[in-house]
């Protein structure tokens, strides 16, 4: 059973950037179900894998997006990115070195970063972007 499921309040209303938001809900509900079957540890490293090509692929997107077309906040939140990119480094190398297996340490990240980062931190760009036509 999902964790999450896509609900209009996570829409920026810029389709690409939606439909990467939506890949992020299917990691942790990916993660949420391997820990409900016991299998947390086994599906830890691939998911935190896929994150991390997520981070620079959608965070590739977004700043292309803000460069094009000159949002004013763009310092800021790509500052954001580098921080979470780094948080997904770093739990990368707790889980291969051992100190970490704790998958709801990774859970509680992804939802953090649905609730927080999109819920907040992107809702703002969303506005400016549409008034540049961006879709």
């Amino acid at each position: 059973m999902a964790l999450l499921t896509w609900q209009d309040k996570y829409s920026v209303g810029i389709k690409q950037i939606d439909d990467q938001h939506k890949q992020l809900i299917i990691m942790i509900n990916e993660l949420n179900d391997a820990m409900l079957a016991g299998k947390g540890k086994e599906v830890l490293m691939p998911v935190l894998n896929k994150l991390a090509n997520y981070c620079v692929s959608h965070f590739a997107v977004e700043e292309k997006l803000f460069d094009t077309h000159a949002y004013p906040e763009t310092a800021d939140h790509k500052d954001k990115h580098h921080k979470m990119t780094a948080k997904v480094t770093a739990l990368i190398g707790e889980v291969q070195s051992g100190k970490s297996t704790v998958s709801i340490e990774v859970m509680n990240f992804l939802k953090n970063w649905l609730d927080k980062h999109i819920m907040e931190t992107d809702q703002k760009y969303s506005p400016y972007l549409k008034s540049k036509g961006v879709k």
